[in-house]
Parts: C-alpha cells; structure tokens; sequence
C-alpha cells in the first residue's frame, strides 16, 4: 500500500506539499497539483485517516448518539446530517445506545477522547445531560438536536423543534373534521419528551371546549409495538372514540394495526394522526395523516452549530437555534366525523 512518503518521491516534492494538495491548502502552483494527483493516481494512494488524526489532534469525525437506530426516525435524521457533514469533509459516526445510559455513557467516553471532533445528541429520555456538560467542559464541542422546549433552552447549545404547537395542529385537524370524542396515545411516559406534544393537543382541546379526561390518554413508549397494545386497550376502556391523536408516527402505525384487528375502516370509523412524518407515513395503507417536523432544516442547523463550535474554540457558544414550525401533512387516515359510525 503507498504511502504519503511514496507519493512525495513519485512526484517529486515534500511530503508536505503532497499534505496541501489532498487537503486543498497552501499554495501549490498547478503544474505540482497535477504532478502530485497524479502520482496518487497511479500509485493509487488512500489517505491514512486515523494517522491524520493523530497527529494533528484533530479527528476528521463527527459522533451522532441516538437511542435506538429500530426507531426508522434515526437513520432517516443520520443520513441528513450525514450529507451535511460530508459536505464538510467530514465522517459520521452514528452511537446507537439502545436507550442503555451505561452504553451512552461508554459513547460519550469514547467519542469524546479521540474518536470525534465534535458530538451531536438526539434529544430524547435517555439523554443525561450532566455527562453532556462534563464533555463539553473537557473542551469537546456538543449539540443537542431536536430539542423539543424551545420555551426552556438546556444548559447546551441545541436545535429545538415546537413540538408543542405540533400537537395543537393536529388536535385543530381532528376537531376541524368535527370529531370530539377523541382518545390519546403518547409513546413516551408522562414525564418523558413527548408530554409537550401532548400538551399542546390538550390546550387546543380545551380552548375548543372539547372535554379531555384522564381514561382517554394512555403513556407507554415510541414503538409500532405499544402503539397498537396501548390503541386496543384504549378502544376497549373508551369504545365512543372517532380519533385518536398519537404523539409520534411510529406507535401510530400500531394504532392502524389495532383498527384493522379490531375491524375498524379507517377514516370511516376512527381517524388516526400522527407527529413526524417519517418515510414509513406515506408508504402504509391508508398513508398516515401526520404533523410534519422540519428534520432535515434541523440536521444542518446542527451541523452549522457543531463547526461553528468547532472553529471558533472558547468562543460564545450560540445556546438555541429554533427550525421552521411544524405542517400538518392530511393524508388517508383522518376524515370527516360521520354519524352513522358509532359503534357499540
């Protein structure tokens, strides 16, 4: 295999010219840039990335943690900042934590020694966010992405979506199709991050007058799994319901599971939305009405923090950036309320 040395004796000058030519620095005239390229041609040389790292001291790697890459959000998020920083110059190097704060904690012990530049987060429950200012406090640059408070910025800097008025955009969708009865399904524990998504839709229920009580909510976790488990028992203990609003796409492709064991049409009989608007919501049947978050404007907001971080080392960090606001996305899954669909 050639190496940088080999390359610099083909064509004739230093090694570190042939440094400058690869990574596009210095002042090399054009006759030498395309004798070195050359020469990389035909010796057909592959930097050695980990040796560049170690001796500048700087990796050539950005660290995504997510909490678990089952959930088809996270690769979708990943690939979008993955195109950003590639953009860069840079790799990606996505930690699935498996929502295990041991197995985070490992990540965040690696990465954050040699293995990565700078550290984007998933905002999500598992996060502990003291081992996030400890890094932070060794010197290395962190971002949380998707944080869900913008009201209530973290002690990081931090993209933050309005997830809350993304659950007042669906409640409004339902209750604009004339639906009152209508049930809840966060996946996530009462105090976990889908509560604000939650909120919102409870706030736009009261201030249409629309009662909202405790048996029409159930909390459980972000799976197609709990969807469907929490939407049986929730149509089981609430049989009147026309809707249900679902805090996130995933558990509301189970409650579409649940309907269809459960015999139910789906609009006719109960409309289902979701939050989200992962790749999955148009390509199931009926495609899923859904409340779109601008992901991919956060992915590059994260990206552009992280290097800003990155570059301007002891300067102000920016503590929170805000993405566009939530659409909602009307598909095949909600509908107008029909009289004649009460069911037994």
């Amino acid at each position: 295999m050639a190496t940088l040395s080999d390359v610099a004796r083909k064509a004739g000058v230093t090694a570190a010219t042939v440094s400058n030519v690869l990574r596009n620095r210095g002042k090399v005239g054009a006759e030498t840039r395309e004798r070195v390229l050359a020469a990389v041609r035909e010796l057909k040389y592959r930097p050695n990335l980990t040796a560049r790292a170690l001796a500048e001291g700087k990796p050539s790697t950005i660290a995504l943690i997510v909490s678990s890459i089952a959930n088809p959000f996270y690769p979708e998020f990943a690939l979008a900042v993955e195109r950003a920083v590639r953009k860069l110059g840079y790799f990606l190097l996505v930690c699935n934590t498996n929502d295990d704060p041991a197995q985070e904690k490992a990540y965040l012990d690696a990465v954050g020694g040699s293995l990565a530049n700078g550290v984007l987060v998933m905002n999500a429950d598992f996060v502990q966010i003291d081992e996030l200012v400890h890094l932070r406090e060794r010197g290395v640059p962190v971002v949380l992405c998707m944080w869900e408070k913008p009201d209530q910025p973290p002690p990081l800097p931090s993209v933050a979506v309005d997830f809350h008025r993304a659950g007042i955009l669906a409640a409004e969708h339902l209750i604009a199709l004339g639906h009152r009865r209508i049930g809840a399904v966060v996946g996530s524990e009462r105090t976990g991050n889908h509560i604000w998504r939650y909120r919102g839709f409870v706030e736009a229920l009261a201030r249409a007058g629309i009662e909202h009580r405790d048996e029409d909510v159930i909390f459980g976790h972000d799976t197609i799994d709990e969807g469907r488990s929490a939407a049986h028992t929730l149509l089981a203990r609430v049989p009147d319901l026309s809707a249900i609003f679902v805090s996130n796409d995933l558990p509301a492709l189970g409650v579409l599971q649940a309907a269809a064991e459960m015999g139910l049409a789906v609009p006719q009989q109960l409309s289902v939305i979701g939050i989200t608007d992962i790749q999955l919501a148009h390509q199931v049947r009926p495609a899923l009405t859904t409340v779109a978050v601008p992901s991919e404007e956060a992915a590059q907001q994260a990206v552009e923090m992280i290097m800003q971080l990155m570059k301007d080392e002891g300067a102000p960090a920016p503590l929170l950036r805000e993405t566009a606001q939530p659409r909602l996305v009307v598909r095949a899954s909600t509908g107008r309320l029909l009289t004649s669909s009460t069911r037994s």
